[in-house]
Protein backbone atom coordinates (compact mmCIF):
# COMPACT_ATOMS: atom_id res chain seq x y z
CA UNK A 1 0.00 0.00 0.00
CA UNK A 2 0.90 3.20 -0.58
CA UNK A 3 1.87 5.12 2.85
CA UNK A 4 0.68 8.79 3.56
CA UNK A 5 3.77 10.31 5.30
CA UNK A 6 1.65 13.61 6.02
CA UNK A 7 -0.94 12.02 8.46
CA UNK A 8 -1.77 15.43 10.74
CA UNK A 9 -2.54 17.82 8.34
CA UNK A 10 0.21 20.83 8.06
CA UNK A 11 -1.84 23.00 9.62
CA UNK A 12 -3.20 21.22 12.48
CA UNK A 13 0.89 19.97 13.08
CA UNK A 14 1.76 24.25 13.14
CA UNK A 15 -1.18 24.24 15.73
CA UNK A 16 -0.18 22.02 18.01
CA UNK A 17 3.31 23.46 17.69
CA UNK A 18 2.42 26.66 19.12
CA UNK A 19 0.22 25.36 21.65
CA UNK A 20 2.90 23.03 23.26
CA UNK A 21 5.62 25.96 22.87
CA UNK A 22 3.08 28.76 24.40
CA UNK A 23 2.15 26.18 27.40
CA UNK A 24 6.19 25.15 27.80
CA UNK A 25 6.69 29.10 27.85
CA UNK A 26 4.19 29.92 30.27
CA UNK A 27 4.88 27.26 32.70
CA UNK A 28 8.71 27.75 32.43
CA UNK A 29 8.15 31.26 33.51
CA UNK A 30 5.80 30.63 36.17
CA UNK A 31 8.17 28.16 37.69
CA UNK A 32 11.08 30.40 37.27
CA UNK A 33 9.84 32.67 39.75
CA UNK A 34 11.76 31.20 42.01
CA UNK A 35 14.63 31.15 40.87
CA UNK A 36 16.49 34.35 42.70
CA UNK A 37 19.82 32.82 43.12
CA UNK A 38 22.61 30.53 42.45
CA UNK A 39 21.68 27.46 44.02
CA UNK A 40 17.88 28.44 43.22
CA UNK A 41 18.68 28.82 39.22
CA UNK A 42 21.36 25.58 39.16
CA UNK A 43 20.10 23.08 41.67
CA UNK A 44 16.24 24.58 42.27
CA UNK A 45 17.57 25.46 46.16
CA UNK A 46 18.25 21.23 46.88
CA UNK A 47 15.09 20.78 47.75
CA UNK A 48 13.24 18.88 45.59
CA UNK A 49 10.78 16.04 47.08
CA UNK A 50 10.38 12.65 45.68
CA UNK A 51 7.02 13.34 43.74
CA UNK A 52 9.15 16.10 41.41
CA UNK A 53 12.77 13.95 41.96
CA UNK A 54 10.63 10.58 40.35
CA UNK A 55 9.19 12.75 37.61
CA UNK A 56 11.73 14.67 36.54
CA UNK A 57 14.38 12.06 36.54
CA UNK A 58 12.03 9.71 34.44
CA UNK A 59 10.99 12.35 31.95
CA UNK A 60 14.47 13.34 31.39
CA UNK A 61 15.41 9.72 30.64
CA UNK A 62 11.99 9.73 28.21
CA UNK A 63 13.74 10.80 25.68
CA UNK A 64 13.49 11.36 21.38
CA UNK A 65 15.88 8.30 21.88
CA UNK A 66 13.63 6.42 24.30
CA UNK A 67 10.88 6.94 21.72
CA UNK A 68 12.10 7.07 18.55
CA UNK A 69 15.48 4.44 18.68
CA UNK A 70 13.73 1.34 20.64
CA UNK A 71 11.38 0.94 17.44
CA UNK A 72 14.72 1.54 15.38
CA UNK A 73 16.07 -1.40 17.52
CA UNK A 74 13.53 -3.82 16.80
CA UNK A 75 13.90 -3.00 13.15
CA UNK A 76 16.81 -3.70 12.84
CA UNK A 77 17.53 -6.23 15.76
CA UNK A 78 14.37 -7.85 16.68
CA UNK A 79 12.96 -8.51 19.99
CA UNK A 80 16.30 -8.86 21.80
CA UNK A 81 16.83 -5.13 20.71
CA UNK A 82 13.35 -3.86 22.64
CA UNK A 83 15.34 -5.95 25.46
CA UNK A 84 19.07 -4.05 24.98
CA UNK A 85 17.09 -0.53 24.98
CA UNK A 86 14.97 -1.61 28.25
CA UNK A 87 18.46 -2.40 29.68
CA UNK A 88 18.92 1.58 29.86
CA UNK A 89 16.55 1.52 32.75
CA UNK A 90 19.73 -0.30 34.50
CA UNK A 91 21.81 3.05 34.80
CA UNK A 92 19.48 4.89 36.75
CA UNK A 93 18.93 1.40 39.12
CA UNK A 94 22.44 1.33 39.82
CA UNK A 95 22.79 5.18 40.60
CA UNK A 96 20.62 5.11 43.00
CA UNK A 97 23.27 3.87 45.41
CA UNK A 98 25.29 6.36 44.08
CA UNK A 99 23.44 9.17 44.58
CA UNK A 100 23.03 8.77 48.23
CA UNK A 101 26.69 8.74 48.25
CA UNK A 102 27.23 11.71 46.13
CA UNK A 103 25.12 13.90 48.70
CA UNK A 104 26.61 12.26 51.69
CA UNK A 105 30.05 13.25 50.49
CA UNK A 106 29.50 16.26 48.95
CA UNK A 107 26.77 18.34 50.34
CA UNK A 108 27.76 21.50 48.78
CA UNK A 109 28.68 20.22 45.43
CA UNK A 110 27.54 21.94 42.13
CA UNK A 111 28.52 19.49 39.51
CA UNK A 112 30.01 16.06 38.48
CA UNK A 113 33.35 18.34 37.41
CA UNK A 114 33.87 18.80 40.83
CA UNK A 115 34.05 15.62 42.06
CA UNK A 116 36.30 15.02 39.68
CA UNK A 117 38.43 17.44 40.09
CA UNK A 118 38.46 17.16 44.00
CA UNK A 119 39.08 13.56 43.48
CA UNK A 120 41.68 12.81 40.93
CA UNK A 121 43.15 15.86 40.08
CA UNK A 122 43.43 19.03 37.17
CA UNK A 123 44.29 16.79 34.48
CA UNK A 124 41.81 14.11 34.68
CA UNK A 125 39.41 16.89 35.52
CA UNK A 126 40.31 18.45 31.92
CA UNK A 127 39.81 15.55 30.36
CA UNK A 128 36.40 15.02 31.49
CA UNK A 129 35.18 18.02 30.81
CA UNK A 130 36.14 17.37 27.13
CA UNK A 131 34.10 14.10 26.95
CA UNK A 132 30.90 15.38 29.39
CA UNK A 133 30.57 18.30 27.10
CA UNK A 134 31.15 15.91 23.97
CA UNK A 135 28.63 13.92 24.93
CA UNK A 136 26.02 16.37 26.31
CA UNK A 137 26.21 18.30 22.51
CA UNK A 138 25.72 14.70 20.79
CA UNK A 139 22.81 14.26 23.26
CA UNK A 140 21.31 17.74 22.47
CA UNK A 141 21.91 17.16 18.81
CA UNK A 142 20.32 13.95 18.79
CA UNK A 143 17.19 15.09 20.36
CA UNK A 144 16.71 18.59 18.25
CA UNK A 145 17.09 16.27 14.91
CA UNK A 146 14.20 14.34 16.69
CA UNK A 147 12.62 17.27 16.92
CA UNK A 148 12.43 17.98 13.33
CA UNK A 149 12.36 14.31 12.19
CA UNK A 150 9.10 14.21 14.08
CA UNK A 151 7.14 17.46 13.50
CA UNK A 152 8.01 16.45 9.48
CA UNK A 153 7.08 12.66 9.15
CA UNK A 154 4.17 13.67 10.80
CA UNK A 155 2.87 16.91 10.15
CA UNK A 156 4.65 17.67 7.18
CA UNK A 157 6.63 20.58 9.15
CA UNK A 158 9.66 21.31 7.40
CA UNK A 159 12.57 19.39 9.43
CA UNK A 160 14.68 22.82 10.13
CA UNK A 161 11.77 24.74 11.27
CA UNK A 162 10.35 22.36 14.03
CA UNK A 163 13.85 21.40 14.88
CA UNK A 164 14.92 25.36 15.42
CA UNK A 165 11.76 25.55 17.42
CA UNK A 166 11.92 22.96 19.92
CA UNK A 167 15.60 23.89 20.95
CA UNK A 168 14.23 27.85 20.86
CA UNK A 169 11.42 27.01 23.24
CA UNK A 170 13.48 25.14 25.79
CA UNK A 171 16.29 27.56 25.99
CA UNK A 172 13.54 30.30 26.29
CA UNK A 173 12.12 28.35 29.60
CA UNK A 174 15.98 27.30 30.83
CA UNK A 175 17.15 31.17 30.24
CA UNK A 176 14.65 32.44 32.71
CA UNK A 177 13.64 29.69 35.47
CA UNK A 178 16.44 27.67 35.19
CA UNK A 179 16.34 23.98 37.27
CA UNK A 180 13.05 25.33 39.19
CA UNK A 181 11.68 25.79 35.50
CA UNK A 182 13.52 22.44 33.81
CA UNK A 183 11.60 20.21 37.45
CA UNK A 184 8.46 21.86 37.05
CA UNK A 185 7.95 21.44 33.25
CA UNK A 186 9.01 17.65 33.68
CA UNK A 187 6.59 16.63 36.53
CA UNK A 188 3.70 17.97 33.81
CA UNK A 189 5.54 16.26 30.28
CA UNK A 190 5.81 13.02 32.43
CA UNK A 191 2.39 12.48 32.92
CA UNK A 192 1.54 13.62 29.67
CA UNK A 193 4.10 11.30 28.53
CA UNK A 194 2.51 8.35 30.53
CA UNK A 195 -0.98 8.63 29.47
CA UNK A 196 0.16 8.92 26.06
CA UNK A 197 2.04 6.07 25.96
CA UNK A 198 -0.99 4.25 27.28
CA UNK A 199 -3.23 5.33 25.08
CA UNK A 200 -1.08 4.42 22.09
CA UNK A 201 -1.01 0.81 23.28
CA UNK A 202 -4.11 0.27 24.16
CA UNK A 203 -4.62 1.41 21.02
CA UNK A 204 -2.41 -0.69 18.60
CA UNK A 205 -3.26 -3.56 20.96
CA UNK A 206 -6.65 -3.62 20.04
CA UNK A 207 -5.68 -2.84 16.36
CA UNK A 208 -2.91 -5.61 15.50
CA UNK A 209 -3.43 -9.38 15.33
CA UNK A 210 -0.24 -10.61 17.01
CA UNK A 211 -0.80 -13.91 14.83
CA UNK A 212 -0.17 -12.05 12.06
CA UNK A 213 2.72 -10.10 12.74
CA UNK A 214 4.53 -13.44 14.35
CA UNK A 215 3.62 -15.43 11.04
CA UNK A 216 4.69 -12.54 8.53
CA UNK A 217 7.86 -12.06 10.83
CA UNK A 218 8.65 -15.64 10.63
CA UNK A 219 8.59 -16.11 6.80
CA UNK A 220 9.68 -12.68 5.84
CA UNK A 221 12.24 -11.95 8.16
CA UNK A 222 13.04 -14.18 10.88
CA UNK A 223 16.42 -13.58 12.39
CA UNK A 224 13.98 -10.43 14.31
CA UNK A 225 12.66 -13.55 16.02
CA UNK A 226 16.00 -15.56 16.75
CA UNK A 227 17.43 -15.73 20.03
CA UNK A 228 20.55 -16.09 18.51
CA UNK A 229 21.39 -12.68 16.75
CA UNK A 230 25.15 -11.68 17.52
CA UNK A 231 24.58 -8.06 16.73
CA UNK A 232 21.59 -7.88 19.03
CA UNK A 233 23.22 -9.68 21.60
CA UNK A 234 26.16 -7.58 21.84
CA UNK A 235 23.89 -4.39 21.41
CA UNK A 236 22.06 -5.66 25.16
CA UNK A 237 25.51 -5.06 26.80
CA UNK A 238 26.36 -2.43 25.09
CA UNK A 239 23.39 -0.83 25.68
CA UNK A 240 23.45 -1.14 29.24
CA UNK A 241 27.23 -0.17 30.04
CA UNK A 242 26.33 2.79 27.14
CA UNK A 243 23.10 3.79 29.72
CA UNK A 244 25.36 3.37 32.87
CA UNK A 245 28.22 5.53 30.68
CA UNK A 246 25.43 8.25 30.34
CA UNK A 247 23.85 8.44 33.70
CA UNK A 248 27.07 8.04 35.68
CA UNK A 249 29.17 10.62 34.53
CA UNK A 250 26.73 13.22 33.16
CA UNK A 251 26.23 16.33 35.36
CA UNK A 252 22.32 15.61 34.45
CA UNK A 253 21.69 13.14 36.54
CA UNK A 254 24.61 14.97 39.13
CA UNK A 255 22.43 18.21 38.96
CA UNK A 256 19.47 16.53 40.24
CA UNK A 257 21.48 14.65 43.05
CA UNK A 258 22.74 18.24 43.93
CA UNK A 259 19.23 19.49 43.36
CA UNK A 260 17.05 16.86 45.43
CA UNK A 261 16.15 17.22 49.16
CA UNK A 262 18.78 14.88 51.25
CA UNK A 263 17.52 11.39 51.93
CA UNK A 264 15.26 11.44 48.77
CA UNK A 265 17.88 10.85 46.02
CA UNK A 266 18.08 6.67 46.57
CA UNK A 267 14.44 6.52 46.24
CA UNK A 268 13.73 8.52 43.37
CA UNK A 269 16.85 7.33 41.04
CA UNK A 270 14.92 3.38 41.86
CA UNK A 271 11.60 4.23 41.24
CA UNK A 272 12.04 6.30 38.02
CA UNK A 273 13.91 3.63 36.67
CA UNK A 274 11.23 0.95 37.55
CA UNK A 275 8.34 3.33 35.92
CA UNK A 276 10.53 3.90 33.20
CA UNK A 277 11.28 0.53 31.95
CA UNK A 278 7.68 -0.60 30.28
CA UNK A 279 8.45 2.42 27.72
CA UNK A 280 11.09 1.45 25.74
CA UNK A 281 9.25 -2.03 25.59
CA UNK A 282 6.04 -0.24 25.04
CA UNK A 283 7.43 2.05 21.97
CA UNK A 284 9.88 -0.75 20.75
CA UNK A 285 6.65 -3.36 20.45
CA UNK A 286 4.85 -1.61 17.74
CA UNK A 287 8.08 -1.71 15.04
CA UNK A 288 6.91 -5.15 14.55
CA UNK A 289 3.69 -4.44 13.27
CA UNK A 290 5.65 -2.00 10.02
CA UNK A 291 5.87 -4.95 8.07
CA UNK A 292 2.44 -6.85 8.70
CA UNK A 293 0.81 -3.44 8.25
CA UNK A 294 2.79 -2.55 4.78
CA UNK A 295 4.28 0.38 5.50
CA UNK A 296 6.95 1.52 3.72
CA UNK A 297 9.67 2.46 6.45
CA UNK A 298 12.32 5.27 4.44
CA UNK A 299 14.62 5.86 7.46
CA UNK A 300 14.69 3.20 10.21
CA UNK A 301 14.27 6.09 13.21
CA UNK A 302 10.96 7.12 12.01
CA UNK A 303 9.46 4.03 12.41
CA UNK A 304 8.38 4.54 15.49
CA UNK A 305 6.04 7.37 14.92
CA UNK A 306 5.33 6.35 11.68
CA UNK A 307 3.36 3.40 13.05
CA UNK A 308 1.48 4.52 15.70
CA UNK A 309 0.22 7.65 13.20
CA UNK A 310 -0.82 5.26 10.53
CA UNK A 311 -2.67 2.27 12.85
CA UNK A 312 -4.02 5.03 14.56
CA UNK A 313 -5.11 7.38 12.04
CA UNK A 314 -4.95 11.63 12.98
CA UNK A 315 -6.33 11.10 16.81
CA UNK A 316 -2.76 8.50 17.21
CA UNK A 317 -0.45 10.82 15.59
CA UNK A 318 -1.47 13.81 17.81
CA UNK A 319 -0.96 12.06 20.70
CA UNK A 320 2.00 10.31 19.30
CA UNK A 321 3.06 14.39 18.05
CA UNK A 322 2.51 15.35 22.00
CA UNK A 323 4.13 12.36 23.44
CA UNK A 324 7.44 13.29 21.85
CA UNK A 325 7.36 16.72 21.99
CA UNK A 326 6.83 16.50 25.77
CA UNK A 327 10.14 13.70 25.69
CA UNK A 328 12.04 15.78 23.57
CA UNK A 329 11.35 18.89 25.63
CA UNK A 330 12.14 17.30 28.94
CA UNK A 331 15.21 16.02 27.88
CA UNK A 332 16.90 19.11 25.90
CA UNK A 333 15.58 21.56 28.58
CA UNK A 334 17.64 19.30 31.05
CA UNK A 335 21.37 18.97 28.92
CA UNK A 336 20.86 23.14 28.46
CA UNK A 337 20.92 23.91 32.05
CA UNK A 338 23.42 20.65 33.11
CA UNK A 339 26.31 21.90 30.60
CA UNK A 340 25.74 25.34 31.49
CA UNK A 341 26.46 24.86 35.09
CA UNK A 342 29.78 22.91 33.93
CA UNK A 343 30.45 25.07 32.09
CA UNK A 344 30.26 27.72 34.44
CA UNK A 345 31.24 26.63 37.39
CA UNK A 346 33.87 24.10 36.11
CA UNK A 347 35.54 26.36 33.50
CA UNK A 348 34.33 30.15 34.11
CA UNK A 349 34.54 30.44 37.74
CA UNK A 350 37.40 27.61 37.97
CA UNK A 351 39.73 28.73 35.67
CA UNK A 352 38.93 32.21 35.02
CA UNK A 353 36.70 33.83 37.38
CA UNK A 354 37.35 32.25 41.32
CA UNK A 355 36.16 35.54 42.79
CA UNK A 356 33.15 36.01 41.03
CA UNK A 357 30.06 36.69 42.46
CA UNK A 358 26.70 34.78 42.68
CA UNK A 359 25.24 37.38 40.61
CA UNK A 360 28.00 36.66 37.98
CA UNK A 361 28.19 33.11 38.16
CA UNK A 362 23.75 33.49 37.33
CA UNK A 363 24.61 35.54 34.58
CA UNK A 364 27.42 34.36 32.60
CA UNK A 365 25.26 30.73 33.16
CA UNK A 366 22.15 32.20 31.09
CA UNK A 367 24.76 33.22 28.57
CA UNK A 368 25.97 29.71 28.33
CA UNK A 369 22.32 28.25 27.78
CA UNK A 370 21.91 30.89 24.54
CA UNK A 371 25.57 29.48 23.37
CA UNK A 372 24.74 25.83 23.55
CA UNK A 373 21.78 26.13 21.90
CA UNK A 374 23.10 28.06 19.07
CA UNK A 375 25.36 25.73 18.62
CA UNK A 376 23.38 22.39 18.65
CA UNK A 377 20.95 24.10 16.39
CA UNK A 378 24.16 24.84 13.80
CA UNK A 379 25.06 21.33 14.30
CA UNK A 380 21.80 20.07 13.67
CA UNK A 381 20.80 21.55 10.93
CA UNK A 382 22.60 19.60 8.31
CA UNK A 383 20.34 16.31 9.79
CA UNK A 384 23.05 14.08 8.74
CA UNK A 385 23.04 10.27 10.02
CA UNK A 386 20.89 8.44 11.99
CA UNK A 387 20.02 8.79 15.56
CA UNK A 388 21.75 5.82 16.71
CA UNK A 389 25.13 6.55 14.65
CA UNK A 390 24.93 10.28 16.20
CA UNK A 391 24.21 9.00 19.89
CA UNK A 392 26.63 6.15 20.51
CA UNK A 393 29.96 8.30 19.34
CA UNK A 394 29.96 9.13 22.51
CA UNK A 395 29.31 5.58 23.99
CA UNK A 396 32.79 4.51 23.97
CA UNK A 397 34.15 7.57 25.86
CA UNK A 398 30.98 8.04 28.49
CA UNK A 399 31.73 4.32 29.47
CA UNK A 400 34.97 4.69 29.98
CA UNK A 401 34.01 6.93 33.15
CA UNK A 402 32.12 4.61 34.81
CA UNK A 403 34.73 2.79 36.58
CA UNK A 404 36.98 6.08 37.84
CA UNK A 405 33.29 7.07 39.08
CA UNK A 406 32.06 4.61 40.60
CA UNK A 407 35.15 3.15 42.38
CA UNK A 408 36.43 6.78 42.93
CA UNK A 409 33.60 7.32 45.35
CA UNK A 410 33.83 3.96 47.30
CA UNK A 411 37.42 2.87 47.00
CA UNK A 412 40.15 4.77 48.65
CA UNK A 413 42.64 3.32 46.89
CA UNK A 414 41.06 4.66 43.79
CA UNK A 415 43.68 6.90 42.27
CA UNK A 416 44.70 9.13 39.48
CA UNK A 417 47.02 7.05 37.31
CA UNK A 418 43.81 4.80 37.10
CA UNK A 419 41.07 7.03 35.98
CA UNK A 420 42.89 8.96 33.81
CA UNK A 421 44.88 6.34 31.63
CA UNK A 422 41.42 4.57 31.91
CA UNK A 423 39.39 7.36 30.43
CA UNK A 424 42.00 7.51 27.68
CA UNK A 425 42.48 3.72 26.67
CA UNK A 426 38.46 3.01 26.70
CA UNK A 427 37.76 5.99 24.83
CA UNK A 428 40.12 5.42 22.55
CA UNK A 429 39.61 1.59 21.93
CA UNK A 430 35.66 1.94 21.79
CA UNK A 431 36.21 4.48 19.11
CA UNK A 432 38.36 1.91 17.27
CA UNK A 433 35.58 -0.68 17.99
CA UNK A 434 33.17 2.10 16.67
CA UNK A 435 34.77 2.49 13.32
CA UNK A 436 35.95 -0.95 12.58
CA UNK A 437 33.46 -3.38 14.52
CA UNK A 438 30.51 -1.39 14.75
CA UNK A 439 28.16 1.04 17.19
CA UNK A 440 26.75 -1.78 18.93
CA UNK A 441 30.29 -2.76 20.69
CA UNK A 442 31.76 0.82 21.63
CA UNK A 443 30.38 1.28 24.79
CA UNK A 444 31.49 -2.34 25.87
CA UNK A 445 34.90 -2.28 24.55
CA UNK A 446 35.52 1.49 26.10
CA UNK A 447 34.02 0.44 29.61
CA UNK A 448 36.05 -2.95 29.57
CA UNK A 449 39.11 -1.26 28.59
CA UNK A 450 38.65 1.28 31.20
CA UNK A 451 37.62 -1.38 34.13
CA UNK A 452 40.83 -3.61 33.71
CA UNK A 453 42.82 0.06 33.59
CA UNK A 454 41.43 0.95 36.63
CA UNK A 455 41.48 -2.33 38.67
CA UNK A 456 44.98 -2.82 37.56
CA UNK A 457 46.16 0.73 38.36
CA UNK A 458 44.60 0.32 41.73
CA UNK A 459 46.05 -2.81 42.73
CA UNK A 460 49.86 -1.62 41.73
CA UNK A 461 49.42 2.31 42.68
CA UNK A 462 46.76 2.26 45.61
CA UNK A 463 46.09 5.54 46.90
CA UNK A 464 44.75 6.91 51.08
CA UNK A 465 42.43 9.24 49.58
CA UNK A 466 40.90 11.77 52.40
CA UNK A 467 36.65 11.44 51.98
CA UNK A 468 36.68 14.84 54.03
CA UNK A 469 38.59 16.85 50.92
CA UNK A 470 35.07 16.36 48.97
CA UNK A 471 33.24 18.54 51.15
CA UNK A 472 34.36 22.23 49.32
CA UNK A 473 33.12 25.65 50.47
CA UNK A 474 31.05 26.69 47.31
CA UNK A 475 31.06 29.93 45.87
CA UNK A 476 30.55 32.70 48.61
Amino acid sequence: MTHILYIVPPSVGWGLLAVLSILWLGLGLYWGRKSKNLDGHMLAGRNVGMALGTATVMATWVTSNTTMLAPQFVLEMGVWGMLAYATAAIGLLLFAPLAQRIRQLMPKGYTSGDFIRLRYGKTAWILFLFISVFYSLIWLVSMGMAGGILMHSIAGIPYDMGMTVIIAVCVGYTLFGGLYAVIGTDYIQSLLIMIGIVVVGIGIYSYVDFDTIYTGLEQDRPMLLSLFFPAALMAIFNNLLFSMGEVFHSNVWWSRTFALRKGVGKKAFRLAGLLWIPIPIAAGFIALASDSLGINITRPDMVGPTVAAEVLGPVGAIVVFIVLFCSLASSIDAVLAAISDLITQDVYRKLFRPQATERQLKKFATYMILLVGFVAWMLCLPNIGTLASILFLAGPMVGSTIWPIATGLFWKKANTKGALWGMILGSVAGLWSYMYIGWYTSSLVGAAVSMITVVLCTYLFPADFDWKKLDEEPTS
